[in-house]
Parts: C-alpha cells; sequence; structure tokens
C-alpha cells in the first residue's frame, strides 16, 4: 500500500479551509447552471457616477422610448380596460433592465447575462445546497439550451435526462433564444408539480416530451464506496463551499480502508466553487504547482492559482479520474490539473468544455451583470477547449449501459489500476 507522507500523516484532515469563490457552476430552479465560473474578481461593483462612453450616439434609444410612450397598446388586456390605461407600458425601471439584457445579449456570449432583481435574488439563494426543481445543470451551447448533467439521484436523471440533451420546449414554450436565467424561471416550481421538457438527443429521429415531477434537492457532495477488491471509489458530485471538508473526510476513509488504489469520479459534475478544486488538488500537489491560470487577455494581470502544498500521497498512490459530458469547469480544472501533474489519467468522454471565467459585476444593489472576463488555462498552458478535455483514455457509456446497470467506465478505470 502506498504510505502517507510522515509529515502530514492522518492530521491533515483537521486543514481548516479559507474563504470562496464560485467557479464553474451555479444552482438554479433546483439544478446548477452551466457556465457561472468565477475567478479570483468575483463579484465586484461598479460606481453608480460611471460615466457614458465617449463617442457613442444614444439618441436613438431615447427617441424609441419616446415612441413606446407616445404610441404603445399592449394587446393581453382585457377589452373592457380603458384605451388610456393601456397606453402605458411596464414601468421605466423595467424597461432599463431589458435594455442592458439586450445590450448584454449584443455580446453573442452564453455566459454573459444581466440579473433583474427577481433573478438576482433567486441566483443568491441557489448556493444553499437545497432547492425545489428537478435536478440538473443547463447552459446555452452553440445558441440551443443544452443540459450539461443531471444531477445523481435527482427526478431528472429518474425521468432520463442526460448531458447534452437539447432542451427545444419547456412547457410548450420554445427556448429559441431563451438564456439561462428565463429558462431557470420556467422550470422552477413548488415540488410535487410537473414540468414538461421537449428534447432531441444525438441518435433520436424526433424530439421526444420528458415530464419530471419537480423536488426539494439536496445537492449531494461527496460518496465513497470501499470496493472488496482493494479500490476506493470518491465520487464528488458538486464543488460546493463545504466539499473541500467533506473530500477531506472521504480521504480519511480512504486511508483508513486499507485499500490501495483511488478512482476520483469527477462524472456529471458541473463544478461549483474554484477554491474547492484548488483544495482538492492540494492533497496530490507539491506546494506551488499551478492548478489554473486566470487569463485575461492583457485587460487585467493573470491570476494563478496553485497548490497549498498538502501533498499527502507518495509515488506509490495509484489513482485515476472518471469524467464524462457532464463533468465541467471546476470539475475540468481539478482533473486537467491532476492529469497535467502525472497524478493520475483521465477515463471516460470528452467533458464539457467550460473554459471562461465570470465576473459578477453589481449594477445596483439589487441587480447584478454576470460577464466572462477571462479564460481558464491548465498548467500545461493550455486553454480548456470548447469540445472539452479529451481523455487518455476514451470509454462510453451507452444509454443500454445504464439500463443494465453496467459501467465500462468504471471497470476500465478498475481494470487499469489493477494493471499497475
Amino acid at each position: 500500500m502506498y504510505e502517507m507522507k510522515e509529515k502530514y500523516n492522518i492530521s491533515l484532515l483537521t486543514i481548516v479551509v479559507g474563504g470562496m469563490c464560485l467557479v464553474g457552476a451555479s444552482f438554479a430552479g433546483g439544478f446548477f447552471t452551466a457556465g457561472t465560473a468565477w475567478g479570483a474578481q468575483k463579484a465586484t461593483s461598479l460606481s453608480a457616477g460611471t460615466a457614458p462612453p465617449s463617442g457613442v450616439d444614444f439618441s436613438p434609444v431615447w427617441k424609441a422610448w419616446s415612441v413606446i410612450d407616445a404610441k404603445f397598446v399592449p394587446v393581453s388586456v382585457a377589452s373592457s380596460t380603458p384605451v388610456s390605461a393601456t397606453t402605458s407600458p411596464n414601468g421605466s425601471q423595467e424597461r432599463v433592465w431589458g435594455m442592458i439584457e439586450g445590450l448584454a445579449g449584443s455580446l453573442d456570449d452564453p455566459y454573459t447575462f444581466f440579473l433583474p432583481p427577481k433573478e438576482n435574488e433567486q441566483f443568491s439563494s441557489d448556493m444553499s445546497g437545497s432547492f425545489e426543481g428537478v435536478g440538473m445543470e443547463i447552459a446555452v451551447r452553440d445558441k440551443v439550451l443544452t443540459v450539461v448533467s443531471p444531477l445523481k439521484g435527482t427526478p431528472a436523471e429518474r425521468a432520463g435526462i442526460k448531458s447534452r440533451d437539447l432542451v427545444l420546449k419547456i412547457d410548450g414554450v420554445s427556448t429559441d433564444g431563451m438564456d439561462v436565467g428565463k429558462a431557470v424561471q420556467k422550470i422552477r416550481g413548488p415540488k410535487g408539480t410537473v414540468v414538461t421538457f421537449t428534447m432531441l438527443r444525438e441518435g433520436w429521429n424526433a424530439p421526444k416530451e420528458i415530464k419530471v415531477t419537480r423536488e426539494v434537492i439536496n445537492v449531494p457532495v461527496v460518496t465513497t464506496t470501499a470496493r472488496p477488491d482493494g479500490i476506493f471509489v470518491i465520487e464528488v458530485a458538486t464543488f460546493t463551499s463545504t466539499a473541500p471538508d467533506l473530500f477531506r473526510n472521504a480521504l480519511r476513509e480512504f486511508v483508513k480502508s486499507g485499500n490501495r488504489s483511488l478512482v476520483l469520479d469527477l462524472r456529471g459534475n458541473p463544478g461549483g466553487y474554484l477554491e474547492a478544486a484548488v483544495d482538492m488538488a492540494s492533497w496530490f500537489l507539491p506546494l506551488g504547482k499551478i492548478v489554473v491560470t486566470e487569463d485575461y487577455a492583457g485587460h487585467a494581470a493573470n491570476v494563478v492559482h496553485r497548490s497549498l502544498g498538502y501533498n499527502v500521497f507518495n509515488s506509490n498512490l495509484k489513482m485515476v479520474i472518471l469524467v464524462d459530458r457532464g463533468s465541467a469547469s471546476a470539475a475540468e480544472i481539478l482533473a486537467g490539473a491532476l492529469r497535467s501533474h502525472g497524478v493520475g489519467k483521465l477515463i471516460g468522454t470528452n467533458t464539457f468544455g467550460k473554459g471562461s471565467v465570470q465576473e459578477l459585476v453589481e449594477i445596483t444593489p439589487e441587480t447584478a451583470l454576470k460577464i466572462t472576463v477571462a479564460r481558464w488555462v491548465g498548467p500545461d498552458g493550455v486553454h480548456i477547449p470548447q469540445d472539452g478535455i479529451e481523455p487518455d483514455v476514451e470509454v462510453e457509456l451507452t444509454e443500454e449501459d445504464a439500463k443494465a446497470d453496467k459501467d465500462p467506465q468504471l471497470d476500465k478505470a478498475v481494470e487499469i489500476l489493477k494493471a499497475k
């Protein structure tokens, strides 16, 4: 069996985890929304007195505003409503929110969008870890609302929803042009109620409807399995603020189990807190080794995140990492760092490909703009590609495998570890 480095021994399991910043994914509607990656410059705010840009003619905006005030008549009011009562559209502030939404949308970046008051409040509450929803993570990919991953043990997974499913409609409403925030609003709802998705999957001849009953979603984080063949499995479902402590406890179980080999299962992991990924990598890497870099393309100084140097295992540790199309952002960061530094091979399929950094900028005390500000670069100096990180050993897990309760990806991991 491997030996833990004496200077830490079991005492490694009492190290205190510090403050966190979010990376990779944020929960929404009882599920993570992919691509909400937060780097070192998250949650900033700008002065309320920010001056308008020079050389920009805003007169068309104010002309359109005036035309709306003078001419707009909504068609969705009762016929008995006096005409004078219909000539005033939504309040002026709602129009401002709409203008900012349009401004963010003009960037054609699925990870940049405006959070009006309701959505911003919802976004903040999402990180509590318990929600009423369906239990899946979504993102806009190639301008189509896409499932990144259903969380394990949730209604979405039980209903048969898969990573990379395309969400064409929600309760009969087309998602064409719909951003993640709007989709979240439609998917959220009280437990016991049903939401109907119209999905399209690779290999299907036509879209299919999938009905999912909403539940309270208690987000799973870390689970462990001590196999009788001497292999220990740690499954990390999300990178929440509690994940580092839970992972540390899982490592304690691994050490006490006497098992010789470790499988780190990051399949279906949509991301979460950057510091959680850095902290987990630090158990396997020497102090100062690069985990990931935020590349700001010259707009700001790059930020390098390095191992905290717990580095408790020696070279006798045998380890592999499982990834799939649902492994996104922080999961990709951790998997890529461990592979780059030779800790373990990646087995499975290409990851999701969430390689950008988002910053949350306060626009008003009640609203915020989530905007892409940088790209993730691995220790090898390569950006996380849009097509995802390619595994060392590619193994598909088909629907037929899942129905038969087979796991060829885990089987391959076991085979490789036993061969070492």
